[in-house]
């Protein structure tokens, strides 16, 4: 294993009874990274953040935390992981103080080095001015921060933020991300919400989960290179278009239409040009589209509806070694 990556997840399943809330997830976090995780709601992002905080276990597959299994020696695992949830497991009645130097207890820290541990996370969390208030009298941001204190307070490797700026204001939410941009220097952070511009601002890479499934997984494409939209009359099966076309990430977004992603799009639409009039597809559409995040999103989350509605086939998923096609998955009782 490589001695950058932090987190390791390969094949992450779980059930709730006959629902498959999480299904065959692949995905790794390296040192330094700033790892985005999309999705609508029911996609399975919170079941998968709390398999990988040992939670809840998988019942299938394995989770390596910076080389360690989670499943087989997961105090050790967890020792390395800071969390914070969506809604931050915090005391009203304590103040700052209190409250973290509970949270250093129980991460096992020393007693000589509690002070020094609680002076570092209000430092970093720009906590000093609300140090010995009450948390219930601090606002919405400040606890967040709090909570962001309390998932850093014994310097984890890997930190796992769930909504961190939800209910926050553009002031605050402004703070708190550049507050995890600084973070993610220093360890891998693992960033679960609905906001894209907050991915982004302040993420490296991005996966996208759909119906429990890791459905798009890569750097995060949002660069100066085009996608280029096709749209044929005849087309063959995606299966034939995906042999074709070797090592060219295709999406299906309807009957007629799709979405290639190839390393020069002028090249690759001549070839696509002459290989569609040979093959007699009736090629109606080639044109080069520029990317963006939330185009992405869409794409890749709705096209399992626009293939559906259009031709009344089955989602025929697109070429991706992170692409497992369930029609019966589900998403149980996971929320998020």
């Amino acid at each position: 294993m490589d001695s950058a990556q932090l987190v390791s997840a390969t094949g992450i399943t779980r059930n709730y009874g006959n629902l498959i809330a999480v299904d065959q997830i692949d995905f790794s976090l390296q040192q330094g990274e700033i790892l985005g995780f999309l999705g609508p709601n029911g996609a399975g992002k919170s079941t998968t953040m709390s398999i990988l905080t040992g939670n809840i276990a998988p019942h299938s597959g394995s989770i390596k935390i910076c080389g360690i299994d989670l499943l087989d020696k997961p105090k050790q695992a967890k020792s390395l992981i800071g969390y914070l949830p969506e809604n931050p497991p915090l005391y009203p009645q304590l103040n700052v103080i209190e409250y973290l130097r509970y949270c250093a207890q129980l991460h096992g820290i020393s007693k000589k080095e509690i002070t020094d541990a609680i002076d570092r996370a209000i430092q970093r969390c720009s906590l000093k001015d609300v140090r010995n208030r009450l948390i219930g009298s601090l606002s919405k941001g400040y606890q967040q921060r709090v909570g962001i204190a309390q998932a850093i307070i014994h310097s984890p490797r890997v930190l796992i933020l769930d909504e961190p700026t939800v209910g926050l204001d553009p002031n605050q939410i402004i703070e708190i991300r550049k507050l995890i941009t600084s973070l993610g220097k220093e360890c891998g952070v693992i960033i679960s919400t609905h906001i894209l511009p907050e991915v982004e601002e302040i993420c490296n890479r991005i996966v996208i989960l759909n119906n429990g499934r890791l459905v798009f997984g890569s750097p995060l494409p949002i660069s100066n290179k085009p996608d280029v939209a096709v749209s044929l009359a005849a087309p063959p099966p995606l299966d034939d278009l995906s042999r074709i076309f070797v090592d060219i990430n295709v999406l299906q977004k309807s009957k007629h239409q799709f979405i290639f992603s190839p390393e020069f799009d002028y090249e690759f639409k001549t070839r696509f040009a002459q290989v569609a009039v040979k093959n007699g597809w009736g090629l109606e559409e080639l044109r080069s589209i520029q990317p963006s995040l939330e185009g992405i999103f869409t794409n890749y989350v709705c096209s399992d509806i626009n293939i559906e509605s259009d031709s009344g086939a089955e989602n025929t998923g697109h070429k991706s070694p992170d692409n497992h096609t369930n029609q019966n998955t589900a998403e149980g009782n996971d929320e998020d």
